[in-house]
């Protein structure tokens, strides 16, 4: 499968075109910012219609690797569901889905600024998960030092992408300390890697890791 391999604190690890992080050592596929029920949740609260298509198309396309890298661990890294309300408003089938990869392996909910309780949908709810030596959270911690810790951050939150030629692309962010993961979900707009949230996280050598059919590295645009 196509990807960027890297290391960061000594876990040799695999950044995916698809847009999720692959830890080969542990067997552990994790992805961030899926937004279950977005539509369902826009709507609630009195939005414009929108195709009600999102969450399959998120549980299909997080199926697709599961299939692929038959995981053992799977960490989602936060607003995995657009609210809490969400997760009883999935459909049936969507729940089966979801239930079906679940099934026969560990599965981390980590929890996000969009969905703050245990989701109730089996799996272990966690706010932060030290695995080897990384931590994983939802929102990157600023005074986060991997001398300090004795780890390499892994977050989500910002949905980071790159504008190139006016079109912008999803994008792993990476430096000697931490990684940051684009959104996985379908319906997720994205922070550009020029504002200044995201140039104040990543130091100045940072790399932009650009999603698609191959995970192409550049110099993070400031």
């Amino acid at each position: 499968m196509s990807g960027y391999s890297f290391s960061l604190a000594g876990a040799d690890l695999i950044a995916l075109g698809a847009g999720a992080l692959w830890w080969p050592a542990q067997q552990l596929l994790c992805v961030s910012d899926l937004h279950l029920g977005k539509s369902e949740r826009h709507l609630r609260r009195g939005g414009a219609a929108l195709p009600p298509y999102e969450t399959r198309d998120t549980l299909d396309r997080l199926g697709v690797l599961v299939d692929k890298l038959a995981p053992q661990t799977v960490i989602c890294l936060g607003d995995s569901f657009d609210d809490d309300a969400a997760v009883q408003a999935l459909a049936e089938s969507e729940r089966s889905a979801l239930e079906a990869l679940m099934a026969q392996r560990r599965w981390i909910w980590i929890t996000g600024n969009h969905d703050p309780a245990p989701v109730g949908l089996g799996g272990e709810a966690l706010n932060t998960l030290s695995l080897g030596p990384l931590i994983f959270r939802h929102i990157a911690e600023p005074g986060f030092s991997p001398q300090a810790h004795a780890a390499g951050e892994v977050t989500g939150h910002y949905h980071p992408k790159v504008r190139l030629r006016g079109a912008s692309r999803p994008a792993f962010l990476l430096d000697h300390q931490r990684l940051i993961l684009p959104a996985f979900g379908t319906y997720t707009g994205g922070l550009c890697t020029t504002h200044a949230a995201l140039r104040g996280l990543m130091a100045k050598q940072a790399l932009a890791i650009l999603t698609g059919p191959r995970a192409l590295p550049c110099p993070m645009p400031r």
